[in-house]
């Protein structure tokens, strides 16, 4: 096992730098690689402290900090939000999966899967945290349970990363061949990580010299400094070379060299203020995050499952603005039914509260009609993410639901009659 890295020494970042090798990576940075313009961690962090800074007890916003405090490499912070988070929704497996996740990043693999198993006792599935939980896996030499969690995970939103974890759990497990064609498709379309995560299923597999080239082929003048990097991977346990690719840390004469796994573009430093100063109301956060201290917020086992209620989500209420009875400049929502008679769906709707009272409380129905078929929608939402977290928490109550992006143009209706 890849023991926790207390007090351990924070090289410079070059090594997980260069390799590209960041943990958590979000849609938005998957898309920003490609050219697509995207919200930042940073960016996104900014936004949800000021809509905690108006509502500490916003769920979205607790969720969303999180995350993108997860994207800055900030464990402690994130782990303070989930912890929030899960105040204000206990029966959501969301805040379990962030605390997991958090954990694993941090390298306490063991602490980290207690949080996975209550998130799927609470309703999620692998699908959400499967990323997370493959890592955890994979640090602890289980890279058989890694590699079906990274599969499962493929097929959604993280596939990408889910790909390039897979790769690197098959190399570690000594299956060069299967690591190599896993990042085909990645390779075939150019991108960048995959290329350098091939250069590390190389050098995991033994063959330092091609390593070498791939990784000079992909960053030009870049191989003698990952050389150091490059050449201890293959003599250590699985385990030590999960922590090591995914994570910077390596054994030493005791102490843990640890690699900075953040991107040039967002520093350790772009750091939180105090989580409790923030959660206590102070009014007009900046719109950039200074690097003041941070509160350790511990991480603790979770309980036995017990019976939960459902707390409504506070920034509920908020979500229904619209502009007379037509919505057009606003895409990001979440569709909870669809079918081709619009007439049909205030029923629905009714149907859905009446059977959901607590996860759809306060919420008001919309209609966005085409000639395929009609939605049944509840929103808008800010972004694609803020939508995402929001149909995740639905799912858990057990209503089914997925964000949904209107076409530029799309009217969208609010429903007068509930």
């Amino acid at each position: 096992m890849a023991a926790r890295p207390t007090g351990r020494v924070r090289v410079a970042a070059i090594m997980l730098s260069c390799a590209g090798i960041t943990l958590a990576v979000t849609p938005a940075q998957v898309r920003a690689q490609y050219g697509v313009a995207a919200e930042s961690p940073s960016d996104a962090l900014a936004r949800h402290m000021k809509a905690l800074a108006a509502d500490s007890r916003n769920f979205q916003a607790l969720i969303g900090a999180g995350k993108a405090a997860l994207a800055l490499g900030d464990t402690q912070s994130a782990a303070g939000f989930y912890g929030r988070a899960e105040e204000v929704w206990p029966s959501s497996p969301m805040p379990q999966i962030g605390k997991g996740a958090a954990l694993a990043q941090e390298g306490d693999a063991r602490g980290a899967l207690p949080y996975f198993a209550r998130a799927q006792q609470l309703g999620a599935g692998v699908l959400s945290f499967g990323l997370d939980r493959g890592l955890a896996y994979d640090l602890l030499a289980r890279h058989s349970e890694a590699q079906a969690d990274y599969r499962a995970v493929l097929g959604g939103q993280d596939g990408d990363e889910a790909r390039r974890r897979l790769a690197l759990s098959l190399a570690i497990s000594g299956n060069r061949a299967e690591a190599v064609s896993t990042l085909g498709p990645l390779m075939a379309r150019g991108d960048a990580a995959g290329a350098r995560v091939r250069a590390l299923v190389l050098a995991l597999t033994g063959d330092l010299a091609g390593a070498r080239r791939a990784i000079d082929a992909a960053m030009p003048g870049s191989s003698n400094q990952m050389a150091p990097f490059l050449q201890r991977l293959p003599s250590l346990r699985s385990d030590q070379k999960a922590a090591a690719v995914h994570l910077g840390i390596f054994p030493g004469s005791g102490q843990t060299a640890v690699a900075s796994v953040n991107s040039p573009a967002e520093p350790p430093g772009d750091r939180l203020r105090s989580i409790e100063e923030l959660l206590a109301g102070t009014a007009n956060p900046p719109a950039t995050v200074p690097p003041p201290a941070v509160v350790q917020a511990p991480v603790r086992p979770p309980p036995a499952a017990t019976p939960a209620q459902p707390v409504r989500m506070a920034s509920n209420t908020a979500l229904n603005r619209t502009v007379g009875q037509q919505v057009s400049t606003r895409r990001y929502w979440v569709q909870l039914a669809s079918g081709p008679n619009p007439a049909a769906l205030p029923a629905e709707f009714r149907r859905l509260k009446g059977r959901h009272a607590n996860a759809l409380k306060g919420l008001s129905p919309y209609v966005a009609e085409s000639a395929e078929r009609s939605r049944l929608l509840i929103g808008p939402f800010k972004d694609r993410e803020d939508a995402s977290i929001f149909a995740e928490g639905l799912e858990s109550d057990g209503v089914s639901a997925f964000s949904w992006t209107a076409p530029e143009g799309q009217m969208v209706r609010k429903i007068a009659n509930e």
